[in-house]
This record gives C-alpha cells, sequence and structure tokens, in this order.
C-alpha cells in the first residue's frame, strides 16, 4: 500500500514537471542537478569575499547570497520548469563593489541594494510588458556582443588585485613580484603564485572534462596556500599571522544568520534611501544610471546564458528561441528583486547551468534538486570562510577568461564597430567601472554613426540610453 502511494506521488512528480514526456528520468534529472550545483557552488565561496568587510560581513552575505540563490533556482524550477539555475552574478557584484562601493559616491551597502531591488523592478516591467525585447534590439549589436567581455575583463581584474599579483602604487600599476630572497612579503608572494596555479588548474580540469572544475580548483588552491603558509611558518611570522586569524574567525554557522538578519535582511528599506553621503544634484543621475546598468547587465547575462545552455540541450522552440523564455526571464527578475531585499547583489541565470544540462536534465526538477542543495549549503559558512582570497581570485580569474570569448564576434576591421567595443572593453577594466564602460561605448557608437552618416541606424532607445548616460558623466562625479 505504501509503495502504491510512493508511485503515485512520484507520477505526480513526474506529470508536473514533465520529466518522462521530455525522454528524461528521475535518475538523469537529479544527477544534472547536482552536476550544476557543483559546478556553481563556487559563487557563495566567491561573492561575499568582494564585499568590502568595513561595509557587511562575509557572513551576511554568504547567507543573502544562498538566499538569493535558492529563491531563483526554485522559481526556475516551480515557474519555468527549466533545468537552470541562478545566483548573484559576478558581474553585478563586481559593479556594486567595485564601482559603486569602490568609488567615492559616498555610497552605503544598504545604498546599493535599493539599485539592485529598482534593477530588479525595470526587468520585471520590461519583461511583463514585452519592452525588453524593444530595449535590446534598439542597443547597437557591438555593445551587446562585447559587454560580456568587458565584464570579464573587469572581473578578472578584481581577481588579480585580490590575489596580489597586481600591485597598485600611487602613480602606476604594477606585476607581482616573486623574488621571496630579495625581501618581499613571503605569504603575500604565496597568494599571487597559488592564483596563477590554480587558474592553470581550473583550466586543466575544465580542459580533462572534469564536473565542478572550478571548485575543485579553488579547493586544491585553497591546499596549496595553506600548505605554503604552513611550511613558511617556519620562518615567517606573516604566515603565522594566517592561522591565528583562522582559528580566531571560525565560528558557529548560525552566528551567520544572525549576521545576516543585523546587516542585509531589509536593510534595503531600514538604511537603503539615507542618502545624505551624496548630493542631492547627482543623486538622481546615480540612481537611474546604477539601476538601468544593473538590469542592462542581468538582461545580457541571462539571455546569452538561456541561448547558451538551451541550445545544448535541444530546448529551443522552431524559431531558435529558449522554450519557456518568458518565464524564465520573469523567474530572474523576481528573484533579483527578492534578492536585494535579503542583501544579495543581482540574481542572475549561470551559464553553469549549462553542466547540468550537458548531464541530460531537461526539466525544472534538475533545478529544484540544485536548489536544495543550495539550502544544505547555507549552513556551511564556516568551511566557505577557511577558503583564501588566493583560491576565489584563481576563480574570477577563469570567470574573465570565459566571457573573452565574443570578443571573436566583433568585426573589428571595421571603424564603426571596433572603436565603441574598445572602449567598452578597456572603460571597463581600466576606469574599473562596468557603467563607465557600456556609458562611453554606447555615446561613442552613437558619435561615430552621426558622423559617418549612418544617423538611420540610430534607434530611439539608442539616443535615450546614451544621453542618460552622458548625463551621468556630466553631473556626477
Amino acid at each position: 500500500m505504501e509503495e502504491k502511494k510512493t508511485n503515485r506521488f512520484l507520477s505526480k512528480v513526474d506529470g508536473y514537471f514533465g520529466i518522462s514526456e521530455s525522454g528524461s528520468s528521475f535518475r538523469t534529472e537529479i544527477v544534472a542537478g547536482l552536476t550544476t550545483f557543483m559546478a556553481m557552488v563556487y559563487a557563495l565561496l566567491v561573492v561575499p569575499g568582494m564585499y568590502p568587510a568595513d561595509q557587511v560581513s562575509f557572513g551576511a552575505v554568504y547567507i543573502a547570497t544562498a538566499l538569493g540563490a535558492i529563491v531563483g533556482t526554485m522559481l526556475m524550477a516551480l515557474v519555468a520548469k527549466m533545468p537552470l539555475a541562478q545566483a548573484s552574478g559576478l558581474g553585478a557584484t563586481a559593479y556594486v563593489t567595485g564601482t559603486l562601493l569602490g568609488g567615492n559616491m559616498g555610497l552605503t551597502y544598504a545604498n546599493t541594494m535599493v539599485f539592485v531591488l529598482l534593477g530588479g523592478a525595470i526587468f520585471v516591467l520590461l519583461t511583463a510588458t514585452g519592452l525588453r525585447k524593444q530595449i535590446l534590439a534598439g542597443i547597437p549589436d557591438e555593445i551587446k556582443t562585447i559587454v560580456p567581455v568587458g565584464i570579464g575583463m573587469f572581473i578578472a581584474f578584481i581577481g588579480f588585485k585580490k590575489a596580489g599579483l597586481v600591485v597598485l602604487h600611487e602613480d602606476s600599476i604594477g606585476f607581482a613580484s616573486f623574488n621571496v630572497l630579495g625581501g618581499v612579503d613571503y605569504s603575500g608572494a604565496i597568494g599571487a603564485a597559488v592564483a596563477l596555479c590554480g587558474a592553470i588548474a581550473i583550466a586543466v580540469l575544465t580542459k580533462r572534462n572534469v564536473k565542478g572544475g572550478i571548485l575543485w580548483g579553488m579547493l586544491g588552491s585553497a591546499a596549496l596556500y595553506y600548505a605554503l603558509v604552513g611550511l613558511g611558518c617556519i620562518w615567517d611570522a606573516g604566515c603565522r599571522t594566517v592561522f591565528q586569524n583562522i582559528a580566531e574567525g571560525f565560528e558557529d554557522p548560525f552566528k551567520a544568520f544572525a549576521a545576516w538578519g543585523k546587516e542585509s535582511a531589509g536593510q534595503v528599506f531600514i538604511n537603503g534611501f539615507d542618502f545624505s553621503g551624496i548630493g542631492a544634484g547627482e543623486l538622481v543621475m546615480v540612481i537611474v544610471t546604477a539601476s538601468l546598468s544593473l538590469c542592462m547587465v542581468n538582461m545580457f547575462d541571462t539571455l546569452g546564458t538561456l541561448y547558451g545552455a538551451c541550445s545544448k540541450g535541444g530546448l529551443l522552440d522552431e524559431n531558435g528561441n529558449p522554450i519557456r523564455v518568458n518565464r524564465c526571464m520573469l523567474s530572474d527578475s523576481i528573484a533579483s528583486c527578492a534578492g536585494a531585499v535579503f542583501g544579495a547583489t543581482t540574481v542572475t541565470t549561470y551559464v553553469e547551468s549549462s553542466s547540468g544540462v550537458a548531464a541530460g536534465g531537461k526539466t525544472g526538477f534538475s533545478s529544484l534538486i540544485t536548489g536544495i542543495c543550495f539550502i544544505v549549503a547555507m549552513f556551511l559558512s564556516p568551511i566557505a570562510r577557511l577558503v583564501p582570497d588566493a583560491a576565489t581570485s584563481a576563480a574570477l580569474i577563469w570567470v574573465g577568461v570565459l566571457m573573452m570569448s565574443a570578443v571573436k564576434d566583433i568585426e573589428w576591421s571595421d571603424p564603426a564597430a571596433a572603436l565603441p567595443a574598445f572602449l567598452t572593453i578597456t572603460v571597463m577594466a581600466f576606469g574599473y567601472s562596468i557603467s563607465f564602460g557600456m556609458g562611453v561605448g554606447i555615446i561613442s557608437c552613437v558619435l561615430v554613426k552621426l558622423f559617418t552618416g549612418k544617423v538611420r541606424e540610430i534607434s530611439v532607445v539608442t539616443w535615450v540610453i546614451a544621453a542618460l548616460f552622458l548625463a551621468m558623466f556630466l553631473l556626477t562625479n
């Protein structure tokens, strides 16, 4: 009798997700869900470490990021019914931590969550009304193509800086020195070397089709880092400090929940609208451009991932578009709004979902498994804190590598396409700002077309976006 009840339950689950109908099975979907989780769980290790400690603690952001991933992935499972998973995007996180918090705007962590919330709300509105298609169609192709490359360069630069591979001097930038015999800080040199070794290890594991290559590369880098630091403890006091900090920082996992409740949960409403640190004259432009930038970054990331992942699993319709694309986009945008309330950066669909699709995932049941894994991972924050910057930096560098592939799609022989693309990449990386890169790229694209007699190719949407970014440059610091 119990067996019949179980079978009836499984039959209902099968019918809801369409597992048998899609030609899949429970076993395949479970394996696919676990594969996706292993491929993208590194986000829980990397994202919290990108936030400045003087703004918000690692534990608080860890829980917020996990909750954002759970809500986003469950929406993909239960609403879109697609084998795709979500978490806070590294591009959006880099923008929030590097440009908004890392600049001189006088913004707080809570302020940035307002931009995340508004960006998600705009995304919801554009998706629900169908304006999303018109917005994307109005943005020049060279900008849509090159933005992921610029974001990748920006993310990689953050990784180089966190690892100490890039050293910022007062008036210059230099590469790390490994001359430990010449008086260079031993523990610092270890971090830089391990980050490079970690990036190489991830590349090797990926080349050999090892599932969860980024995660295993990070864990291996962490082990190597502590082994080398332990060896250095014999003669270097700085290395001994590393282990002292670990002993002091290892804590009860429920303390992370307490920190989240105090520092992150609902801060978007509690302190987010206190913009006393920024002048009233530039506040409006910052709100508009920051929210728009986060929305556009999310749209580019999500659409690119949807087409890439779905094409690998035969999840495209007769027109070559991902099936249930509107549900996917709606799930993404709602998760971003929820994430802002939790204190998480913009939630987006992860390209690592394609690993689960490649493993045979075809339905939302695989995403359900991934979401359950994220629930379990919420209680592992003390372990996540053991992963050093050197290891997370290796993942950031590798993500930059992955995002470089679109550079080949630019027509570099055409100056009208080459200059906006080049400026977008370089300003994002060297200007340390995703929004500045997008702004300069779009404005230059408009000007080149205007002065080469191609004004008819400039859509109304492009004119409006270019005007907003121009106002941002003129009215903000």
